[in-house]
């Protein structure tokens, strides 16, 4: 569904419940999420056609508040482990049995997606806030659907990878952008002093990474900013290895997934004017504006 908005359709559990079995994974989406945007949206919806599972993910421990990952969840890999090899939809893992994937819009305008043990509900839209309470208190009924006020089209269902990128690397990216915005605040750009804002602006819009293909040729990648931060700060790439000192995160920061490392790669991947990085525990999207051309129009003769 390129490019098209992609409303929220098709059936809904009869008892009107929320259908997820991986309560934790959820639970530490969408905890960072609204730590990020106290009133952020999360869509649900099926994670792709039946086929024989894929090796799961390593579920994260839960916030504090949320009950442990159900006995019925499909069991734990090794917290360093990859993603399932080669995805070829929006989410590493999705093509699997009875998964949900999670979508949210952040704050900076990229997707963030997770896939979660569970047959879910169908495709909804609830708020991110209410949906983690319910979780957090043991509920298993869905919250109020605010289907309606979904507004953004999600990548196409297949994809295909063009690059894999350390994860180590990623993490030392998202660093320096920190540290840059930390001396632009205090001593300013050229000796003169620019808001928090503009500034934040520019260094999302900053091209991090470019990336090449090779097999197929094709036009190079470019990766923003906001895709690495997006990465990092929803905490799909763990937590930092060795040698990668991190900055220390603003309030209200969501912190990483526990037990994960950067040993993990991150695949880049694109699906028309979609680009993605798919990190170990999670995938962030961002797509491209098209370009626009202006033509003047021609001289009028009075009338």
């Amino acid at each position: 569904m390129s490019g098209a908005l992609a409303r929220p359709q098709g059936p809904d559990r009869a008892d009107g419940g929320h259908g997820l079995v991986g309560v934790a994974d959820a639970g530490a989406f969408l905890a960072r999420l609204v730590r990020l945007d106290p009133a952020a949206l999360v869509r649900l919806r099926p994670a792709g056609p039946a086929r024989p599972a894929a090796p799961p993910q390593a579920v994260p421990p839960p916030p504090p508040g949320l009950p442990a990952a159900s006995p019925s969840a499909p069991p734990a890999t090794s917290p360093s482990a990859p993603p399932p090899a080669s995805p070829s939809g929006p989410v590493a893992g999705a093509a699997s049995v009875g998964r949900t994937v999670l979508w949210a819009r952040l704050p900076w305008g990229v997707l963030a997606a997770r896939t979660v043990a569970g047959a879910g509900c169908g495709d909804v839209t609830v708020a991110a806030r209410e949906l983690l309470a319910a979780l957090a208190g043991g509920a298993d009924a869905l919250p109020a659907r605010r289907d309606a006020q979904w507004r953004w089209p999600l990548p196409p269902s297949t994809s295909r990878p063009v690059e894999v990128l350390p994860a180590g690397e990623l993490w030392r990216i998202a660093e320096a952008a920190a540290g840059t915005l930390r001396e632009a605040a205090a001593h300013g750009v050229g000796g003169r002093a620019v808001g928090q804002r503009v500034l934040r602006d520019a260094l999302l819009d900053h091209v991090a990474v470019v990336v090449t293909p090779d097999d197929p040729p094709g036009p190079p990648v470019e990766i923003a900013q906001r895709l690495v931060q997006g990465l990092v700060r929803m905490g799909f790439l763990g937590r930092p290895g060795p040698g990668v000192d991190t900055p220390v995160p603003p309030v209200g920061t969501p912190l990483p997934f526990a037990g994960g490392t950067a040993g993990g790669d991150v695949q880049v991947r694109v699906a028309g004017q979609w680009v993605s990085l798919m990190g170990p525990y999670g995938a962030v999207w961002s797509q491209k504006v098209a370009d626009l051309a202006v033509t003047p129009l021609g001289a009028h003769p009075k009338v």
